[in-house]
């Protein structure tokens, strides 16, 4: 794999990293030799990147349409420049935050990440964190401790001329390091396709429970791929592996969704992909895509502050309001009473500006379609929770469900089926769960999830879904190879 590096002028780089190609913004851009060539080149942009659509960002824009891969995607520059910080906000980086700077004196603190490392040796784990969530080579990150608790103010992306001049030989080195690891772990083609299982024993809402998991790791096996788990705090190794799948709670603002950005950045296979997560764990967006391609939902409300008072009128008692996040059946609530209804709403008004509401259809069990690679893999009945009205009942320290039946996709009403793969495929190619509820003359889509559960005795698909991991490993590889 070729590794340029781009620079307004190739001045701005004074220093020589073995096996690293200089060239100007302007060469790249324009020059033939490379939008024709370097097909699996690496880019590592360091050019200035504050002016909105300026060369910085179309380094790395052209670097994607060609088929590179630039540090940093032209994305991370967009929303920097529009402040919007994304998964640096997010509560697990938060965390992380006030860890690292829990013993800090002062209160304000700028903390720098040259390709992960930082110059100072003083905060190598936010550098980490840092470099991990952005794939930036150089960054600037400013910090503040307000009422006792630390946050993120302000970061920036660095080029080569913000590079003092005593750490120039540092910034080379870490250079130098990182390209080394990537080489080391550069996918051969003649070796066996290699699949990370990213799992949490952590979970208390695991999508697969641990015989699943062995299962997965047989049939794979089986197949002539090798498995590995690979656990929260092992990013950095994600691009050993020739395919990612995430078998842990998945979110935007969870650490699963930083996997799935970094494993589709370095070609990976990927379930579940960033777009299939970031569609999916928002009932909003979801609840909109089904409604504009025609697919049956249940009779529905976009709920704002202002129209609170429609719910009753439109949708009757009682009825069900989601939280636009929510999963496992979590931030789902029963409303039967205007009371209630108050109570629900401003709670979830605190966490998001828009909530869904739709009219109860009470059934004794749910359906399940699970689709991958745009094809019906398994059905399952969920049926509730004895004494509840959904497949988990959760009490203080107990949680029971109903029973499971699965069955083959023969012995599914045909519309179940159809409905199920139409929603699914309306979202993308990867794993979805879709739940339904089948009435006398309907069947309404319910939610399509990403990351649906695959447990073992329920949903037994090993050999299926590692069939379909092994295929399109090797159609990549094909794709890729020189």
């Amino acid at each position: 794999m070729n590794a340029i590096l781009v620079v307004n002028h190739e001045r701005d780089w004074p220093v020589e990293v073995p096996g690293l190609i200089v060239v100007s913004a302007r060469k790249y851009l324009s020059g033939a030799a490379y939008s024709e060539n370097h097909h699996r080149a690496r880019v590592f942009n360091l050019c200035r990147t504050e002016r909105y659509q300026g060369r910085g960002y179309y380094v790395s824009l052209l670097a994607e349409a060609r088929g590179h891969r630039p540090m940093p995607e032209a994305k991370t520059i967009s929303d920097l420049q529009a402040d919007q910080l994304g998964n640096l906000r997010s509560s697990g980086f938060r965390e992380q935050i006030q860890r690292a700077l829990a013993g800090n004196v002062e209160d304000k603190i700028v903390i720098e990440a040259y390709f992960g490392r930082d110059p100072l040796r003083l905060n190598d784990s936010l550098s980490q964190q840092l470099f991990g969530i952005l794939r930036a080579p150089l960054i600037s990150a400013s910090f503040a401790r307000h009422d006792g608790e630390w946050s993120l103010t302000h970061v920036q992306l660095l080029g080569a001329t913000d590079i003092a001049a005593d750490r120039r030989l540092f910034v080379a080195q870490t250079a130098t390091e990182f390209m080394a690891r990537s080489r080391v772990r550069i996918r051969d083609v003649g070796q066996d396709p290699s699949l990370a299982i990213l799992y949490n024993n952590d979970e208390p809402n695991p999508p697969s429970n641990e015989q699943a998991l062995e299962r997965f790791c047989s049939a794979a096996q089986a197949l002539g791929m090798r498995t590995e788990f690979l656990r929260r705090t092992e990013i950095e190794r994600v691009s050993e592996f020739d395919a990612l799948f995430i078998r842990d709670t998945t979110g935007v603002s969870n650490y699963t969704y930083q996997f799935a950005r970094r494993a589709a950045a370095e070609g990976l296979v990927v379930v579940d992909d960033p777009d299939s997560i970031l569609k999916c764990t928002n009932k909003v967006y979801v609840n909109e895509l089904l409604i504009r391609h025609r697919v049956a939902v249940p009779k529905t409300l976009m709920v704002h502050r202002d129209n609170v008072d429609q719910i009753v009128t439109v949708l009757g008692l009682p009825c069900v309001i989601k939280q636009p996040d929510g999963a496992f059946s979590l931030g789902v609530s029963k409303i039967e009473s205007s009371d209630q209804l108050r109570s629900c709403v401003d709670k979830l008004f605190a966490k998001s500006d828009l909530l869904i509401a739709q009219e109860w259809l009470p059934t004794a069990f749910d359906w399940r379609v699970g689709v991958y690679d745009r094809r019906p893999l398994y059905v399952c009945k969920y049926f509730m929770a004895p004494g509840h009205w959904q497949v988990i009942k959760r009490e203080a320290g107990c949680q029971s469900e109903g029973l499971t039946q699965a069955l083959s996709i023969g012995e599914t009403p045909e519309i179940v089926v159809k409905t199920g793969l139409r929603a699914a495929n309306l979202i993308g190619d990867g794993l979805y769960g879709v739940d339904l509820k089948e009435t006398a003359d309907q069947c309404y889509v319910m939610e399509v999830n990403d990351n649906p559960n695959v447990d073992a005795g329920k949903e037994d698909v090993y050999r299926e879904l590692m069939g379909v991991f092994l295929r399109r490993i090797r159609e990549r590889k094909r794709a890729t190879s020189p």
